[in-house]
């Protein structure tokens, strides 16, 4: 290896993946404290940001305490090992959880009192007619579905599930010895969190855990509450599965699954000030250590914001709601195949419905041409259409394949209905290969027409799942392009079988090719640096951490190729850094949808290659998983890709920019307009189908925008 090379990959040049995620969160938390975001999508924003975090530590730190266990002390890139990763992580997250709470309290608490709706913090707070109805609304739905356990010789501490809220308590008897008992009560989920309190004047919600802390002493009657509590524990969910090992892959995943709510107490939330002896109780029994123990300033659990977001009669402290647009390709009265038979399709989403792609099944399964249908899914929706559309077309006699990926990390359970029912109405599952996790967005569907068997394909950036689609960007392109459609057929084969392909026509796969292509890319482009031609990158992601792509890009970015990256989330990669990414910049967009498409841009000496796909640049992604990458060779399409990149390079609202530092901020925008890329692309869907809906009927007025927005990224 080469001298330079040598110095791309030294572990100063790398930032830790754990510790990047966090600056992510905190971008996220950012959001919740916009004073320019409005108030309601600031409780969102907080809310992600505590569901985020508990995924983070049911899996990161789950898996980091997992190698300290097992005595793993190999450096991770950026040269820390497990537990000096914990110990960062530790210092990070405590600060982060404190800023939460801040956020809350200081900041949103006030603001929703100001506007109308006052949060009861503590039920001490209640009024007389307040309190009357919380403890009539605690006898009749509460106290009933409750189970007060207490802890002696013949009853030992329960086993307290993965994330459940709980009160914990020191109750004395009313008669008898001085001695101490530890007793609690799990704050039961089946019940809604947040009350809504009638005829308050503001509006006012009070939490479950405080009605039932209010109503405690009637849980234990012949008891005196000393000190009662509210807390929540975070438990080990990653789990491990020898693939070699079990018969049967759903069968294991479905054992494992019961095994989540009792995995090792990786962290305890508490109230603050919680009562000494009881948290040295808690800590004895669920054995944490300081370090993983949480005093929580305010409620437990701030993914109950979310709830408190979805009240009614506070529309307008909420951004409006925006409606997926109709495709123009697809605005017309001819079917789906006839339409991708006369060119390739782009479709844009949210900005953009998902129905077309929902419509591709539904017409597959009714159609008595098709002969076949298959598909990969990784997620899907709880009431999915797609998979009511493919258990049809078993019905009707198609040939249907479906690969449902069982180890999509917490929709394992959902995965498993899902792969039952389909095989019950007649369709070919198959679980994935063994050791990889399938991740593409592929659909295959065989017909029979007057010149011959056509291929049509789907590929996509996200998810086959109707719901995510109205809140995830993301890009999919049909087709039924001869050699893209030899390439879906090889796919299905190589799932389904042992035929792995001698080559590809036009898609890359991971785990054998994808990465191999993208380096051979980035080279071109240095060589092209190299000789003077033009020599650019612009690549759109979610995370970027995969060691050997970042020292590609550094060596790009000393042979004077430009890169601009947009990495939604984790970055391990250091930009701006004289004499070794001084060509690099790095943005991240966190916005009112989530940012999921992986579009890549390679300049090719002027003759543009773009190309969409389903993999990050991480491990996984590249070595682990089955991935596709896919040319849009469209001119016209290529041509709306290369605009979106565009605008979201030009986002001066919603972008961050890493420093050299490893932080993140947005740039002083003084003296130019506001660019929020999501909104434009709102704004041009709409004007795109309103345009397409004129064209129809040339009789109707034509509808502008006002000129000023006309086009924001112009101005």
């Amino acid at each position: 290896m080469a001298e330079a090379e040598v110095r791309y990959m030294e572990p100063e040049n790398y930032v830790n993946r754990e510790l990047s995620w966090l600056e992510f969160n905190y971008r996220v938390l950012g959001e919740a404290r916009d004073k320019t975001t409005p108030l309601f999508d600031r409780l969102k924003f907080l809310s992600i940001t505590a569901s985020n975090l508990d995924e983070f530590f049911m899996v990161r730190v789950a898996s980091l305490k997992d190698m300290v266990h097992a005595g793993y002390n190999k450096p991770d890139i950026a040269g820390m090992t497990a537990q000096q990763q914990l110990d960062a992580i530790g210092v990070k997250t405590h600060a982060l959880v404190e800023d939460q709470y801040k956020t809350y309290s200081r900041a949103l608490l006030p603001l929703l009192h100001d506007n109308g709706l006052r949060v009861v913090a503590g039920h001490e707070e209640l009024n007389e007619a307040e309190g009357a109805y919380v403890d009539r609304y605690f006898e009749e739905m509460v106290y009933p579905v409750l189970t007060p356990m207490a802890v002696d010789s013949s009853r030992p501490f329960p086993l307290i599930r993965n994330k459940s809220l709980n009160i914990a308590a020191l109750v004395k008897k009313k008669k008898g010895d001085e001695e101490l008992e530890f007793a609690m009560v799990q704050v039961p989920s089946v019940l809604p969190r947040v009350l809504v309190l009638p005829d308050s004047r503001p509006a006012a919600i009070i939490y479950l855990e405080e009605i039932i802390e209010r109503n405690i002493d009637k849980l234990f009657l012949n008891y005196d509450i000393i000190s009662c509590h509210p807390f929540r524990v975070m438990r080990n969910a990653d789990l491990s599965i020898d693939e070699d090992e079990a018969e049967d892959l759903l069968k294991e995943i479905e054992k494992k699954l019961k095994k989540r709510q009792w995995g090792e107490v990786i962290r305890l939330d508490i109230e603050a000030n919680a009562d000494k002896r009881l948290l040295r109780i808690l800590k004895k029994e669920l054995s944490v250590g300081n370090e993983s123990i949480y005093e929580i300033d305010g409620p437990l659990d701030l993914t109950v914001l979310m709830k408190v977001y979805g009240l009614p009669g506070f529309e307008g402290f909420k951004a409006p709601p925006y409606t997926p647009q109709p495709v123009p390709a697809l605005m017309n009265e001819d079917d789906i195949f006839t339409n991708i038979r006369k060119g390739d399709i782009l479709v844009t989403h949210p900005f953009e419905t998902f129905q077309p792609v929902v419509d591709f099944i539904k017409r597959a399964a009714r159609d008595p041409e098709v002969l076949a249908i298959k598909q990969t899914l990784y997620r899907v929706s709880g009431n999915s259409p797609i998979i009511s559309a493919l258990a049809e077309a078993a019905d009707n006699g198609k040939q249907v394949s479906v690969l449902v990926e069982l180890k999509a990390r917490f929709d394992e359970e959902n995965n498993i209905l899902w792969a039952k029912m389909l095989e019950k109405a007649g369709c070919h599952v198959i679980y994935g290969l063994l050791g990889l996790k399938t991740h593409s967005k592929i659909t295959l569907i065989v017909r029979k027409e007057e010149d011959g068997i056509r291929r049509y394909v789907h590929l996509g950036t996200g998810n086959y799942n109707d719901s995510t689609a109205k809140l995830y960007t993301d890009c999919g392109l049909f087709t039924c392009d001869p050699q893209i459609g030899e390439d879906a057929t090889a796919v299905f084969n190589m799932l389904s079988g042992y035929s792995e392909p001698l080559g590809w026509n036009k898609l890359s796969v991971a785990p054998l090719w994808l990465r191999g292509r993208f380096k051979r890319l980035i080279m071109r482009e240095i060589r092209n640096a190299q000789e003077g031609k033009p020599a650019r990158i612009v690549a759109k992601m979610n995370s970027l951490c995969d060691k050997e792509m970042i020292a590609n890009l550094y060596e790009a970015s000393c042979a004077g190729v430009q890169i601009e990256l947009i990495v939604r989330g984790i970055c391990c990669l250091k930009a701006g850094i004289p004499g070794l990414s001084e060509h690099i910049t790095v943005r991240s967009i966190v916005g009112n949808f989530l940012e999921h498409s992986r579009i890549f841009l390679f300049e090719n000496g002027g003759d543009k290659r773009v190309f969409m796909g389903s993999a990050d640049w991480m491990p996984r992604n590249l070595d682990r998983r089955v991935e596709i990458l896919f040319p849009v060779e469209d001119g016209e399409l290529k041509e709306r890709l290369l605009h979106i990149l565009d605008v979201q390079l030009a986002d001066n609202v919603k972008a961050q920019y890493l420093r050299p530092d490893g932080s993140y901020g947005k740039r002083d925008r003084r003296g130019r307009a506001p660019v929020n890329s999501q909104e434009v692309f709102c704004e041009e869907a709409v004007r795109a189908a309103k345009a397409e809906e004129t064209m129809k009927d040339p009789m109707r007025a034509r509808v502008f925008v006002p000129l000023e927005q006309e086009s924001l990224l112009d101005s």
